[in-house]
């Protein structure tokens, strides 16, 4: 009888504590529960801190200007920071977790959102033909450290319960779309975290846990590290935990060797800053999710990815059925994530098909408990086995990876945002290609005095925007185009147009403080030599130094 309840006690024990080479039991039902938990923490985290997103860089936010939760801000259904990760889950459902790189850089280059940074650099390589890994590799994507697969990671926790191998595959594998070195790290740590908080509500535990999943030389791991500690200094104290995070991470220039930064400094899209405030959340909040909600986001610079990662993670260890009633109540089962095939319910099934998948892959299996009443995931416990260091600012090799011509093919999404209904009402005939995402292009109502204002943006620091048509000549009339165009009012806000005919370039033009010092300039190009032809014009919005390279349009005639 002794022996019976010491095998027991060791069986129970096993799993709270398991060892390498046993398994955790995750009843079916709570791995559901909490899988739906970590979603609407995603989408409470975001909704709540989306209004302080940037507005405050390297400052706190003030306490007077934290957002109130209102239980509509759940309903996140067109929020960028909860559905490119659904990409990815589409692409696993479609192809199932054998699905190879490539196949997901074929399905991330065919997206239709808005993107923005390494995401934004990454898929545009990927829709140059540039394949993954190479699509994220600093030599082609100068945004490899900053936060965006970290923001999206939350995903591949939560089809993953205990097994953080299989985080770090969909790392590799996701990740590598668009980040490198500590950008990818960032993810790979994250998506630990969900793994782990399936089975316990230890926030120290989940860190410290999460913290074997990625390489512990990196400075990302470093980061966690010194938050940690910091939290034990100062348990009571986090704006001092803050300061010390800033001291290190934003103003010391040797953790900020491949971060993207404006002018000033001060904005900071680093994986690892951001993810030091995701940890604060999680320590200072003290399992309380408002706390760690409003800690995560008053930390600052991506104030909203940081608390629904933050939140996410919480919800997890919490469960559904056991959230705050203010965090469910408004949700509405039928809204559609943007450019998804998922609602709500809907997102719960695949996943929990994926995670049905993922147990299986990674040598686990269902049984059913011993009243037979419910079924339970048996998970094997594996060592975390990160990846090998890598680091941004110093990287190794490119791999030479190229898309195929037949794989080229399969990549289908236009190059850029679609303004055409835009240009339509502003220039009617004209074409629009290639304008990037930044400083928010399309028609503003008033600019510098003119109204009906076309913006435009180079999609990147080698891509020019093009603005084109067809134009049949009059034979008579002394046909002219004229321009009026200008430039962002910062002082190195400045642009180059070239206009060019039949693909001749016929005129190349700097538009900035020196040329347009009147803000607007007027440009007009002799059509007379082309008159009873029909010719294609481009006007091309050419980067320069890549500082506010909008282009400012307030005329484009035919006169």
């Amino acid at each position: 009888m002794r022996f019976l309840v010491l095998l027991v006690l060791a069986l129970t024990i096993s799993f709270i504590t398991p060892l390498q080479g046993q398994y955790r039991k995750l009843p079916v039902s709570e791995y559901v529960d909490k899988m739906k938990a970590g979603w609407i923490g995603q989408m409470a985290g975001v909704g709540q801190g989306a209004p302080t997103e940037f507005r405050y860089c390297g400052t706190m936010i003030p306490p007077e200007a934290m957002p109130a939760w209102k239980p509509e801000m759940v309903n996140q259904f067109h929020q960028d920071d909860i559905y490119v990760e659904m990409t990815f889950l589409r692409s696993l459902e479609l192809y199932g977790f054998d699905v190879s790189i490539r196949q997901a850089g074929i399905d991330f280059a065919n997206s239709g959102y808005p993107l923005w940074h390494a995401n934004l650099a990454g898929r545009e390589n990927l829709r140059k033909g540039i394949a993954p890994p190479d699509s994220s590799h600093p030599a082609f994507n100068s945004h490899a450290d900053d936060i965006d697969y970290q923001i999206e990671a939350d995903f591949s926790g939560l089809i993953a319960p205990g097994m953080p191998n299989l985080v770090i595959e969909l790392g590799e594998k996701f990740g590598r779309l668009m980040n490198y070195g500590d950008g990818l790290y960032g993810g790979q740590f994250v998506g630990a975290m969900y793994a782990e908080a399936f089975f316990t509500r230890d926030i120290p535990q989940i860190i410290q846990t999460a913290l074997a999943a990625i390489p512990a030389e990196s400075q990302y791991a470093e980061c966690i590290r010194d938050v940690i500690q910091w939290h034990q200094q100062n348990p009571h104290d986090w704006p001092k935990t803050w300061e010390l995070i800033n001291q290190k991470y934003q103003l010391n220039p040797d953790y900020r060797q491949f971060s993207c930064s404006d002018r000033s400094g001060r904005f900071n899209i680093d994986a690892k800053i951001n993810g030091a405030y995701i940890v604060m959340g999680l320590l200072y909040g003290r399992g309380d999710l408002d706390q760690t909600i409003i800690i995560a986001t008053r930390c600052g610079q991506d104030s909203d990815c940081n608390p629904s990662n933050a939140a996410g993670i919480l919800a997890t260890t919490i469960g559904f059925d056991h959230l705050p009633r203010k965090y469910v109540e408004a949700l509405n089962p039928e809204g559609k994530f943007s450019h998804t095939p998922y609602s709500y319910p809907r997102l719960i099934e695949v996943c929990t098909r994926l995670a049905h998948q993922a147990v299986f892959r990674q040598g686990g299996h269902v049984e059913s408990d011993p009243t037979g009443e419910q079924d339970c995931f048996l998970i094997p416990v594996k060592k975390a086995i990160p990846g090998q260091l890598q680091i941004s600012s110093q990287p190794g090799p490119i791999a030479n990876s190229r898309y195929s011509i037949g794989e080229s093919a399969l990549i289908t999404a236009q190059r850029g945002l679609d303004l055409s209904d835009q240009l339509a009402q502003f220039a009617p005939g004209w074409k629009i290609a290639q304008c990037g995402f930044d400083m928010n292009p399309g028609l503003r109502e008033n600019y510098l005095g003119k109204s009906k204002v076309l913006l435009t943006h180079p999609l990147d620091k080698d891509t020019p925007c093009i603005l084109s048509r067809k134009l049949k000549v009059p034979k008579t009339g002394n046909p002219k185009l004229h321009l009026t165009v200008s430039h962002h009012t910062d002082p190195a806000g400045d642009w180059e147009l070239k206009v060019l005919i039949d693909k001749q370039t016929i005129l190349t033009q700097t538009i900035g403080n020196t040329s347009a010092d009147n803000r607007w300039l007027d440009i007009d190009i002799d059509l007379t030599p082309y008159a009873g032809k029909t010719i294609n014009l481009e006007l091309l919005n050419q980067p320069t130094g890549w500082s506010y390279e909008a282009a400012y349009w307030a005329s484009i005639q035919i006169k």
